[in-house]
């Protein structure tokens, strides 16, 4: 791996980059199709809700699992495994006759995907061994990232008018075959020295405390959040989180170390990954209905309203990875926490009447806020283990990105679910309150972190 000469590590960052954009696109592409598949399955919000969820759920779920298997039997083997089930997992996707069929087949991609993400991630931070080098590649792989979260309305929007929605499932297909051959003939293969065993009790009872508090997020409006279900499902996320606290600080090797969590770079990484997320898969979600439903826009008109963010999240990103190579994660945070916030605020007093102009600018300070958020919250994270471990600091802080990307739709459903397409953008001002104190909280998050040098690594 270390003989490695720059060409080749930086072909083997495009390869595992190009992975990502799959897994991040899957993730927002399906919002601009919702309004339609709604439609042809006759399906409401909190169907429709269950269909990005079901995906962002088991990714959410399995990626530290994932990344811990990769660093025991193999990076690469895992990797295409998880190429081949999310391709698979795709055609399902776009042949599904029925709702609940494509949510069965949109779990099974969120297997293939927990695969791919944090298990490229480690095979880039085991290619790239200076500090300086790496920090620069993670700030290409947000730039990718980022572009894959904000390009999905844009991409999704086209397809649907001229393919339907099931094609925004066969895009996937091709490339993920490209990538199976381009890793099979250029990545090397790499496991870590010391590897830890696979811990299935930890792993079955994060299943169940991820799963069921977005579940009750979800469910709540529609069974009542004091029913006698809801009930049981808080004590069921309460005694799943106890049990999950005690088994994992007495195994010897844990799913999850929380005694990482007593490290405030780590800990503040990961509450500013959910954060993020949580903003951008809001803003996708109340985007999505209030441009479609209530002002009536076209899936590709309402895709090109989102393309400020997009451009900015791309260009912002490897911006981003360069301030954190040069001084640290404080100021890209700063940045990112000022503009989710000047985004969100644009938003708050939304009507059905609002301009377009101020829409643009909207998402532009959006994209420009994720854009400058995601290379210093992954470089810290990643940081924060040794190199050896790669793949559970990778699973780590994809599973809260997953997770905030979870909690997202699930707040921006609850806050819009069942209003009438007039009523949605009054309703959803909730929603903007929302992501603009997202915004609030990277910079709060910013501003207790210490103002470091270039990262050591």
């Amino acid at each position: 791996m270390i003989g490695l000469d720059a060409r080749r590590r930086w072909g083997i960052l495009a390869i595992c980059c190009t992975s990502l954009f799959v897994v991040g696109l899957d993730t927002t592409i399906v919002n601009v199709a919702l309004p339609t598949i709604g439609e042809g399955f006759r399906v409401g919000t909190v169907g429709l809700e269950w269909i990005v969820n079901a995906y962002t759920l088991v990714l959410a779920s399995l990626l530290i699992s994932s990344g811990a298997v990769a660093d025991r039997f193999g990076r690469r083997q895992v990797f295409q495994i998880g190429l081949v089930v999310f391709g698979v997992a795709s055609i399902a996707c776009a042949l599904a006759p029925s709702v609940g069929v494509l949510i069965a087949a949109r779990i099974v991609q969120g297997v293939g995907g927990s695969m791919l993400s944090p298990v490229a991630l480690a095979i880039v931070v085991n290619v790239m061994t200076d500090p300086k080098e790496r920090a620069k590649a993670i700030g290409v792989w947000a730039a990718v990232f980022g572009l894959s979260m904000a390009a999905g309305p844009i991409i999704g929007g086209v397809l649907i008018e001229s393919f339907g929605w099931r094609s925004v499932f066969w895009i996937n297909v091709p490339v993920i075959l490209a990538v199976l051959v381009l890793t099979a003939v250029f990545v090397p293969e790499s496991r870590a020295p010391q590897s830890r065993r696979l811990d299935l009790p930890g792993q079955l009872l994060l299943v169940v405390l991820v799963g069921g508090a977005v579940a009750l997020l979800i469910e709540g409006p529609r069974i009542g959040w004091f029913s006698a279900a809801a009930t049981a499902g808080y004590v069921v996320v309460a005694a799943a989180l106890a049990a999950f606290i005690r088994v994992e600080s007495r195994k010897r090797e844990p799913l999850m170390d929380l005694a990482l969590f007593r490290r405030r770079p780590f800990s503040s990484a990961v509450i500013g990954a959910v954060v993020v997320f949580v903003a951008l898969n809001a803003t996708l979600l109340l985007g999505t209905f209030y441009l479609q439903h209530s002002r009536g826009m076209s899936p590709a008109l309402a895709g090109a309203i989102t393309l400020p963010m997009a451009v900015a999240a791309t260009v912002c990103a490897p911006l981003s990875g360069i301030l954190v190579g040069r001084f640290g994660p404080r100021r890209p945070l700063l940045i990112a926490g000022s503009f989710t916030t000047l985004g969100g605020l644009c938003l708050v007093s939304l009507d059905n009447n609002t301009a377009i102009p101020m829409l643009l600018v909207a998402y532009l300070f959006l994209g420009i806020g994720f854009g400058f958020s995601n290379a210093p919250i992954t470089n810290t994270a990643v940081n924060g283990l040794p190199r050896s471990q790669a793949g559970l600091a990778g699973g780590i802080t994809s599973s809260a990105r997953q997770f905030g990307a979870a909690l997202g739709v699930a707040f921006a459903g609850g806050i819009i679910g069942g209003s009438a397409p007039v009523d949605v953008a009054e309703a959803s001002r909730l929603g903007w309150m929302l992501v603009a104190g997202c915004g609030l909280a990277v910079l709060v998050i910013a501003l207790a972190s210490r103002n470091s040098e270039a990262p050591n690594g």
